[in-house]
């Protein structure tokens, strides 16, 4: 059987104009003509525009197809094995180039308007992995907490994110000293920590009631990316993790019964 051009632009998915241009170079033309002159493709030129197809997916020019389709010694083979080793190379460059832009798009919902350089200055390995504050945002995106966290995250300045975070560095320090010295994870010293820790989110971000800490610090032990923001994960020991979600819930039930620490005693 015969094709027109028409009939296989609209079978194969090329333009009619493609088809045109692999005619003039020589890449493809119809092995027949109707009597008004028109092109006409048999099976085998199928056949061929398939190949044709085929290579040009996978990136080679048209010069390279030519080359492999009318040298009978080609090896085809050897051009496709290149051609793999070139996309896997590329796949890779693509790949770091996305997660680039979903770790650009991940500050950036964090609400810290800070440049790339004040955000290393400012937080150090805690930006390593911001995706876990992501995924928060977007799981409490309808919370008053969440909304006004983000809001205020938004509005602090540079010296602002200076102080918190020095504030938090000296908290943290306090948690592993009571933690290496081996006090009890439900004892007063971490009770204590753990309710500075409450203040500090309530102080800084929003309002953090004790039942809130109790969540957050379910996601402690749950998702390592939420104690990372806590403490870094070159300070953390094993089982640090359970002995500060220890505290958290420690110091909430203590304010169940009605026993926080007055001002004046932290």
């Amino acid at each position: 059987m015969s094709y027109s051009v028409g009939q296989v632009s609209a079978f194969a998915g090329v333009t009619v104009r493609t088809l045109h241009h692999y005619d003039k170079a020589g890449l493809l033309s119809p092995s027949d003509r109707s009597p008004a002159g028109y092109r006409l493709y048999g099976d085998a030129d199928l056949v061929r525009l398939q190949q044709i197809l085929f290579y040009r997916e996978l990136g080679f020019s048209l010069d390279e197809i030519a080359a492999i389709l009318e040298d009978p010694m080609a090896d085809a083979l050897e051009h496709l094995r290149e051609r793999q080793k070139r996309l896997r190379e590329e796949i890779a460059r693509l790949q770091r180039l996305a997660e680039v832009a979903e770790r650009a798009i991940e500050v950036q919902q964090t609400g810290v308007r800070l440049t790339p350089e004040e955000r290393f200055e400012v937080f150090g390995e805690v930006t390593f992995d911001l995706s876990y504050a992501t995924e928060a945002e977007l799981k409490w995106a309808r919370s008053q907490g969440q909304r006004e966290s983000m809001a205020r995250a938004a509005a602090h300045t540079k010296e602002d994110w200076r102080q918190l975070m020095g504030e938090a560095a000296a908290w943290r320090a306090e948690l592993l000293a009571a933690f290496d010295d081996g006090e009890p994870g439900d004892g007063e010293r971490a009770m204590d920590l753990a309710e500075e820790h409450r203040l500090h989110i309530s102080r800084w971000f929003t309002s953090c009631p004790p039942d809130m800490h109790r969540r957050i610090a379910d996601d402690f032990v749950a998702d390592p990316r939420a104690f990372s923001l806590v403490v870094p994960p070159s300070q953390q020991r094993p089982g640090l993790a359970a002995y500060t979600h220890r505290a958290v819930h420690a110091n909430a039930a203590r304010h169940d019964a009605g026993r926080t620490p007055r001002e004046e005693d932290r």
